[in-house]
C-alpha cells in the first residue's frame, strides 16, 4: 500500500451511509465497518475529523409546511444522534473519540472549541463535529468545509454512493461521463453538485481539495488518501 498523502483529513459521510441498504435508521454492521476503516486511518498516524449528515433520520425536505429553521434544527439534532452512534462504535474498537457540537448539549458532547478540537487531533483522537454549523439554511456539506478550514484539514474525503463525480446521474444515464479531475470553478459553472455551492466556495477560497469516492467498497477510505482508489479529485 502506498503511503498516505495527507496528515490531517476531514471525512464527510451522509447520514444515509449509516443506514446501509435499509435507507433509514441504522445498519450497525455498516457503522462498525466505517468505524473500522477510520481506525485504520488512526493506526496510520492520520489525524481524523468527521462530519456525518442526518438524512437517515431527518431531512429538511421532510418537513413539508414546517417552518424552515425548525426543520433544519431537527436535522441538526439528527446529526448528533449519528455522531454519538459513530463515537460508540469507534470507542468499542479502542479509538479515542470526541464529539463536539455546534449547539451546546454538555451532558453528551463538548461544545465546538477550535483550539480544543486541534489539541484532540494532536493527541490522536478522532473528532466528530455534530449539529452542522449551528445555523439553519446551511448544510452539513458547508459544516464539513467550515470545520475543515478551521482545523487546517488538508483534504476533504467525500464518501458517496457512486465512485466519483459524473456529468449526470450514472444510475439513470448509463452513458454518464465520469470526471477524474475537476476544478472548483468547473464544479460551480457546471452545477455538478459535488457539495453545495457554499461548501464548494469555502473549499475553493481556502484551497482545500476534495476527493470524491465510493464508500460501499471496503477499505476505500484509506485507499482514497493513498491514491489507490479511482475517484474524482477537485482542486483549484
Amino acid at each position: 500500500m502506498n503511503s498516505p498523502k495527507y496528515k490531517r483529513v476531514m471525512l464527510k459521510l451522509s447520514g444515509e451511509a449509516l443506514a446501509g441498504k435499509k435507507g433509514h435508521g441504522f445498519d450497525f454492521d455498516v457503522v462498525d465497518r466505517i468505524a473500522n476503516e477510520v481506525k485504520e486511518l488512526v493506526e496510520s498516524n492520520i489525524e481524523v475529523t468527521m462530519v456525518v449528515g442526518g438524512g437517515n433520520i431527518w431531512r429538511g425536505r421532510n418537513g413539508v409546511g414546517m417552518e424552515r429553521s425548525t426543520s433544519d434544527y431537527m436535522g441538526m439534532l439528527a446529526t448528533c444522534i449519528n455522531s454519538l452512534a459513530m463515537q460508540d462504535s469507534l470507542e468499542r474498537m479502542g479509538v479515542h473519540t470526541r464529539v463536539q457540537t455546534a449547539i451546546e448539549m454538555k451532558e453528551v458532547a463538548e461544545p465546538f472549541i477550535r483550539r480544543r478540537a486541534v489539541r484532540h487531533l494532536e493527541k490522536g483522537r478522532v473528532v466528530i463535529f455534530a449539529a452542522g454549523s449551528g445555523n439553519p439554511y446551511f448544510s452539513t456539506d458547508t459544516a464539513a468545509a467550515l470545520r475543515a478550514a478551521e482545523t487546517d484539514a488538508e483534504v476533504i474525503l467525500l464518501a458517496k454512493k457512486v465512485d466519483g463525480v459524473y456529468d449526470s446521474d450514472p444510475n439513470i444515464n448509463p452513458s454518464a461521463k465520469k470526471f477524474d479531475k475537476l476544478t472548483f470553478k468547473e464544479v460551480l459553472e457546471k452545477d455538478l453538485k459535488v457539495m453545495d455551492a457554499t461548501a464548494t466556495s469555502l473549499c475553493k477560497e481556502n484551497d482545500i481539495p476534495i476527493i470524491v469516492f465510493a464508500l460501499d467498497e471496503p477499505g476505500n477510505i484509506l485507499k482514497a488518501i493513498t491514491g489507490e482508489v479511482t475517484g474524482t479529485l477537485v482542486t483549484n
